[in-house]
């Protein structure tokens, strides 16, 4: 089972919102995960802390392992030991959500289609609309906005707890196979117009890879989340651009991903060398980029305080190899290393086992990645196409 730099919210937060935060960035331009190889996993960690990595993880299964003997749930056991850890990013999953969860990060979801954000009055708009999905068949556009679900009124509610709502989150068992199928009723915006729709939710691909080509000949590639295939999808969008050609690796919102993603779209841009180092219960490793990237494109990383994990490790390895100009605002700083664990009932506690650094030995956890040139969201693509005129010739 691979090592995930899983981004949650502290375990205070109930397990529906800590979900859909997971989960933000496949169907919400927000988190995913961050995850090591199988073979960097080191069996039976545990979450970081003052008395170590080691004797958390003990503490965990201990108390799932008397639970399951004395007939009581070791996934409620395992949730109570994790609250008491101190360890703010562990989560624990039960079966079915984890299986989700691997979905995800294969680049799968259930739900109905839909990119939203939290506007500054605290509304809940629509930013886009994946084509094919429920929410496009029933003719809901980016600019509407999401006023109820199922009912409630979701202005001023967390855009996580809104995810979870749509996603149909608390109707998902333990074992089941999700809610593909169950209805979900929206109440939405238009201008003047107010309307409800009924949607079925259903299983859905990701597009973590979007590419477009400004007037002035920019490529601008959009990386959401770092899920299975993201660096191939960056690599044929850099086949078809041009040779030489200025580009923009927008990381913004980007809650992180596969780390193994990660470092094979740094191999995109590098000719080997460091991407980054980190430590799994005091040993030190290191992450190398693979040889043979393009390393003469000019390259603008834009960024902002949604930046996370591996869309930082990624950033700063740029940054640190003097391979591109950051742009933006300081990111979030989620620099810490979870580990899965199966407990006795096949529910899953992802542990805090470490931390990672960038090349010049920058460490990122509650510190996040200084841009190079601070821009605003409005700013941030018009600051980045000037810098890139600097970078290159545009012909």
């Amino acid at each position: 089972m691979s090592g995930r730099d899983l981004f949650c919210q502290p375990r205070r937060v109930r397990r529906g919102a800590t979900l859909a935060l997971v989960f933000a960035g496949v169907l919400i331009a927000g988190a995913a995960t961050g995850s090591f190889p199988e073979s960097d996993s080191p069996a039976r960690k545990a979450a970081a802390g003052p008395v170590g990595p080691a004797a958390r993880h003990e503490a965990v299964e201990r108390a799932a392992a008397e639970a399951l003997a004395d007939g009581k749930s070791p996934m409620e056991a395992a949730e109570r030991a994790v609250s008491r850890s101190g360890d703010r990013w562990a989560a624990v999953y039960s079966e079915g959500e984890y299986e989700e969860f691997q979905d995800a990060l294969d680049g799968r979801y259930t739900g109905v289609g839909l990119w939203a954000r939290q506007e500054a009055d605290g509304g809940i708009a629509v930013t886009r609309v994946r084509s094919g999905s429920p929410a496009a068949d029933a003719g809901i556009r980016a600019g509407d906005r999401l006023r109820s679900v199922d009912g409630k009124k979701v202005d001023g509610w967390p855009v996580t707890e809104v995810v979870a709502r749509l996603r149909g989150d608390a109707l998902r068992g333990d074992g089941d196979d999700g809610p593909a199928g169950t209805t979900v009723t929206l109440g939405l915006e238009r201008g003047t117009r107010a309307w409800t729709e009924t949607l079925h939710r259903a299983r859905l691909s990701t597009d973590s890879v979007t590419a477009r080509r400004l007037s002035d000949g920019v490529t601008v590639l959009k990386i959401a989340a770092f899920t299975k295939g993201s660096a191939d999808a960056v690599r044929e969008a850099l086949r078809a651009a041009p040779a030489d050609g200025r580009t923009v690796l927008d990381l913004r919102g980007n809650s992180g991903g596969l780390v193994t993603e990660a470092v094979d779209t740094a191999s995109a841009f590098l000719d080997g060398g460091l991407v980054a180092t980190y430590d799994v219960d005091g040993a030190q490793r290191a992450l190398h980029a693979a040889s043979g990237g393009d390393t003469t494109r000019p390259l603008v990383v834009l960024v902002d305080g949604g930046t996370m994990s591996a869309a930082e490790l990624l950033t700063g390895a740029l940054q640190d190899r003097g391979r591109a100009v950051v742009i933006g605002s300081r990111t979030f700083g989620k620099g810490s290393i979870q580990m899965p664990t199966e407990l006795p009932d096949g529910s899953v506690a992802e542990l805090t086992v470490g931390h990672y650094r960038t090349p010049s030995g920058r460490t990122v956890d509650g510190r996040g990645i200084t841009p190079d040139l601070e821009a605003g969201p409005g700013q941030a693509l018009s600051r980045a196409r000037t810098v890139l005129t600097g970078l290159g010739d545009p012909s």
